[in-house]
This record gives C-alpha cells, sequence and structure tokens, in this order.
C-alpha cells in the first residue's frame, strides 16, 4: 500500500478573493483573461517557436511553449541530440494550435526541418563539427539524420580504415563534418573520417620523419588488392607491391597474407611529400639463388613448373623463386615461327635442359628440345636425295611451298616443281596450308637447314611423250582459256597447254578468235627444255591457200605443152615422111657411089 502524500496549504492564498470567485491572487479573471487571449494571439498554425523542455520519458518530450497546455513530441525527433535535458529550450514548428482533440500538437522535426538548410549550409561554411544520427545502412553508405534532414554518409567517409560492417554504426550518434551540399536535390554529404584526418596527417608527418630506408617494422594488413597489400605501420599506410611479398610468383596476395595478419616489413623507399610508403617482406628473407643447389651445372636435366608464359618464351620456376627461361626457339627443332603457347601452358611440370646458368646475375635459359635428338644430324641417311615423303603444308610464297616433313626439317617445293604440264601461278591454286603434299628430295642443304623438294617429280616427265605428238606442223583440237594482249592460252588434249599471239589467231573469215572457242590449231614451235608449245589457228588456212597456189602452180606448164603437141602433130608426121623418102634416096646414092 502507498503512502499517501501531505499537502502542505500555500501560505498567502487569498481565500476571500477564491470565495468572490477570484483564482489568480491580485489579478482579476478578466486580467487573465485577456492575458490568455494574448498569448493566443503570439502563437500561429505553421509557426517555428521556441519551447521549453518540461519532461524526457523514453518515449516522449514534454514541451512548453507558453500555451495553455503542454505538447508532447516523440523522442525519437530527438536523436540527434542524446544530451538533451529537462530546462532546454528548443525549436518547435506548430502544426495546430488545437486539432479535432483540443491538443497543441507540435513537431520539432519539421522545425528542424524549416531551419535545417541554413544551419546545414552554415556548418559548411564554417566547417562546424555537427552531431547526427545513423538512421540505416544504405548501398555504399549510411543515412544519417543531421537537423532533421537525411544526409548521405560514404562507406569511404565513415573512417580512415575501410569499414567490412557497417552495420555496427548503425543506430549511434557521430560527429560529422558536411562536405557537400546540393542545393539544387536538397543532398547533403557528410564525412566522419573528415574530423580525424588532420590529426592522422600530423601524425603521418611525425612517423614518416622517423622513417629510414632499411627500417623494418611490425604492421597489420590494413587491406588486400590485386597489385599489393596496404599495411598500417601505426597512424601510416605502407604498400607492399605483389613483387615484393616473395621471392617466387605471386598470381594473388592472398596467396601469402590475410586480413588483420601482423607481418614485418622493410622500408624500401618512402616519399615525404606525397606521403607514400614502400614496403617489402621478400627483402627480409634469404635469397633463393643462394640456396641453388651448386652442383648445377649447364647441360643437366633439370625439372620445374611452368609459371608465366609470354609469346617469346615460359618461365619455368625450378624452386621456389628461381626461375630459368625456355625460349620459344627452344622449345622445337622446327624453325617455323610459333608462339610458345603452342607448346606449354601454366602449370605445365616439364623437364628441361640447362642452356646458360648466371649465378651471379642471376639468370638461367633452358631447353626442351635439347631432350630430343636433332634430326638433321643423320639427314643425309634419312632423307637421302631422290627419297620419296609425305609432308605437311605450312605456308606459301610467290615462289613456291614451305613443307614440313617432320618436327625440325622443312623444305621448299618451288612453283616450278608443282607440276609438269600446269602453268601455276600462285601455289595457292595446287594446295592449301594444312593439306599433306607428296614430295621428293631433290638436294640438301645442311647448313641451312633446308631441303629443295620437288612434286612432279614423282612422275614421269611426260613432254618426252609430247614431244612425239606435239611436232612442229602437226594439227590439234584446242579452246581458249585466257586472253590477254599478247595473246592466248590455248588448252590441247593431255592436259597441255600451248600459246598463240593475235596475229596467229586471225580466222578465215578475218574475224578474232574469242574466248571458251574450240578451234584447230597447227604445232609452229615446240621447245620441250622451256615446256612450250607455239601454237597457230590462221597457219593453217594460210597454209591451204599457199598449198592449192603451189600445185596450180605446178599443173598449168603441162597442159600448155600437151595442148601445143596436140597442135603441131600432124605437121610433124608430114615431114618426117618426106625426110625418109629423101634420105633413102640419098642412102642409096652413096651406096652407088661407094661401089
Amino acid at each position: 500500500m502507498t503512502e499517501s502524500k501531505v499537502q502542505t496549504p500555500i501560505e498567502d492564498f487569498d481565500w476571500d478573493a477564491y470565495a468572490n470567485g477570484e483564482t489568480a491572487g491580485s489579478k482579476s479573471r478578466e486580467e487573465l483573461v485577456n492575458t490568455y487571449d494574448e498569448s493566443l494571439k503570439t502563437a500561429k498554425d505553421n509557426e517555428v517557436v521556441t519551447g521549453v523542455v518540461k519532461s524526457i520519458t523514453k518515449r516522449e518530450v514534454r514541451v512548453d511553449i507558453g500555451m495553455k497546455s503542454d505538447a508532447i513530441i516523440p523522442v525519437s525527433e530527438f536523436r540527434y541530440n542524446p544530451d538533451l535535458k529537462v530546462g532546454d529550450e528548443v525549436e518547435v514548428f506548430i502544426e495546430a494550435l488545437e486539432d479535432k482533440n483540443g491538443q497543441l500538437r507540435l513537431s520539432h522535426k519539421k522545425a528542424c526541418q524549416t531551419r535545417s538548410w541554413d544551419r546545414v549550409n552554415q556548418a559548411l561554411e564554417n566547417d562546424e563539427i555537427i552531431k547526427g544520427y545513423v538512421k540505416s545502412r544504405t548501398k555504399g553508405g549510411m543515412i544519417v539524420d543531421v537537423f532533421g534532414i537525411e544526409a548521405f554518409l560514404p562507406g569511404s567517409q565513415i573512417d580512415v580504415r575501410p569499414i567490412r560492417d557497417y552495420d555496427v554504426f548503425v543506430d549511434k550518434t557521430m560527429e560529422f563534418k558536411v562536405v557537400k551540399i546540393n542545393q539544387e536535390y536538397k543532398n547533403v554529404v557528410v564525412s566522419h573520417k573528415a574530423l580525424i584526418e588532420a590529426e592522422l596527417e600530423a601524425q603521418k608527418r611525425e612517423i614518416i620523419s622517423k622513417l629510414e630506408k632499411g627500417q623494418v617494422l611490425e604492421g597489420k594488413v590494413k587491406n588486400i588488392t590485386p597489385y599489393g597489400v596496404f599495411v598500417d605501420l601505426g597512424g601510416v599506410d605502407g604498400l607492399v607491391h605483389i613483387t615484393d611479398l616473395s621471392w617466387g610468383r605471386v598470381s594473388d596476395p592472398r596467396e601469402v597474407v590475410e586480413l588483420d595478419q601482423d607481418i614485418k616489413v622493410v622500408i624500401l623507399d618512402f616519399d615525404n611529400e606525397k606521403k607514400r610508403i614502400a614496403l617489402g617482406v621478400k627483402q627480409l628473407l634469404p635469397h633463393p639463388w643462394d640456396a641453388l643447389d651448386q652442383s648445377i651445372k649447364v647441360g643437366d636435366h633439370i625439372k620445374g613448373r611452368v609459371v608465366v608464359m609470354a609469346d617469346y618464351g615460359a618461365f619455368v620456376e625450378v624452386q621456389p623463386g628461381v626461375e630459368g627461361l625456355i625460349h620459344v626457339s627452344e622449345m622445337s627443332w622446327s624453325q617455323h615461327l610459333r608462339s610458345a603457347q603452342d607448346f606449354l601452358k601454366v602449370g605445365d611440370e616439364v623437364e628441361a635442359v640447362v642452356l646458360t646458368l648466371d649465378r651471379d646475375d642471376r639468370k638461367m635459359s633452358l631447353g626442351i628440345k635439347q631432350l630430343k635428338k636433332d634430326p638433321w644430324e643423320n639427314i643425309e641417311e634419312k632423307y637421302a636425295i631422290g627419297s620419296r615423303h609425305t609432308a605437311k603444308v605450312r605456308n606459301f610464297t610467290n615462289f613456291g611451298v614451305f613443307v614440313e616433313i617432320e618436327e625440325g626439317v622443312d623444305g621448299l617445293i618451288h612453283i616450278s616443281d608443282l607440276s609438269w604440264t600446269k602453268k601455276i601461278k600462285h601455289p595457292s591454286e595446287f594446295t592449301q596450308v594444312g593439306n599433306d603434299i607428296e614430295v621428293q628430295v631433290l638436294e640438301i642443304d645442311k647448313g641451312n637447314r633446308r631441303l629443295s623438294l620437288g612434286h612432279k617429280q614423282l612422275e614421269e616427265n611426260p613432254w618426252d611423250v609430247f614431244e612425239t605428238i606435239f611436232t612442229v606442223g602437226s594439227i590439234h583440237e584446242g579452246t581458249i582459256t585466257e586472253v590477254m594482249d599478247k595473246g592466248a592460252v590455248i588448252a590441247l588434249e593431255y592436259g597441255v597447254e600451248g600459246f598463240a599471239t593475235p596475229k596467229h589467231l586471225v580466222k578465215e573469215d578475218g574475224s578474232q578468235a574469242k574466248l571458251d572457242e574450240k578451234l584447230n590449231f597447227k604445232v609452229i614451235e615446240f621447245n620441250k627444255d622451256s615446256k612450250r608449245i607455239i601454237l597457230s589457228h590462221s597457219r593453217i588456212a594460210e597454209d591451204a591457200n599457199k598449198a592449192e597456189a603451189r600445185q596450180q602452180q605446178r599443173t598449168a606448164p603441162k597442159k600448155q605443152r600437151r595442148e601445143e603437141e596436140q597442135a603441131a602433130a600432124p605437121a610433124i608426121e608430114k615431114t618426117t615422111l618426106g625426110d625418109l623418102g629423101a634420105l633413102q634416096a640419098l642412102k642409096e646414092q652413096m651406096q652407088k657411089e661407094g661401089k
């Protein structure tokens, strides 16, 4: 049972006045009514006035603005001011002098909003430190209540150290500086980091002034990036580049360190003006080249793992921190220009031969083609002149085809050695890159590691036979396959081609022979060595006309003599008979005289 509180009477209470209806001492009721009316006239709806905090509970704040009753405002509107106490003056916004329940309704938040932009701009202009309440987390930062305005606190502006858990700041009141205001969109950006940067800057200058190259310090891993690790040295940060984490290859710094790890570092370099400090971790460890087996020498076989690939070669780690380069030219006996990726890839375990070893400069070159015998050592035995083989077409030039018989054994087929009969302008007309082609070894150039090869030599020279077929003067049917200024190409039987100049392409009617026209041609020249056949269509008609003329010349004199003999025959007969009688008479007379 609670005790009742004894109320003591007011000593100067005027009971007579109270009996007469007067309740304010010496003041009359009329005066009180006037005073009350005047107080009502000084306050208006939608106006900002100053009130006094009368009481504070966990949920609400009671504020007196001199009206007939106090107003209740949610305590959440004062979250930015955790030091609020009874008696403090606060600004409030009059929403209604009397609502539907006859109550005075005030809002501290709206009063703050009314005044907030001036106060926020003033804070930015004067570089003031203000308080704000962290309401919630959002993408990229936090939402902060500042003077009733929702301001944005970027994650990068919460602290000088990267923050991984934003939730620990929610529902906390913190100090901030206004760093940016967008008047058009009413956006405010605040920073907590700015409050401590000046102090940290002074600390950095003091720390950096005491640094020396080669100094060994302890620090904590603050941040890990793909290119290195940031280490907190106690108020100032330094960077350990990824190449200074380990003597071996490191593809990701997380392979070596982890966040918040305590590590020892050595100062490699620093810049007083830019406040940059370069740190190293591997420099605290012995160089792995110093631990390389002293017995390793040139010519030894050594095993390792491919750690880096480049077009010109592959870097092989033979032990942590010790690498050798296999140049692409040492990967195959082949002389073709190829990329190292055609032979190896990162992660491959390889065996190689030590080609050079320089312990002072810490360099080593390796080779893998040396694991196989050089195919050119016994080239005369395996690829003797006249031997036949199957090769792979690698590439073309205007003058021939480069082929590979086996890895490291290359050869050239000259364009003139591709076919006995076809006139090939470019090797691509005959074969394609990547195709197999049969070849015969013609010559061996061991010094330049190159074979001269032929394809047409696999067959007998058909020109020995053509010599008996396309004799000079013989006539053959052909088709015009190409026409040019200097003449035309004619396709003959057996896949042979001939050539005719324009004057030998005139037909009997005087017109010129055309492309794809099939005609008879006479061989007017045959050269087996140069594989050349010169043809003429005009010559056929010309020779026929000449023969006819000669025939006419031969037959004309015979006909004329015959006609003359026929005309002279009677006269001769008569003369002969007369002569015979005279001779007989003369003979008889001479006989008589002789007797």
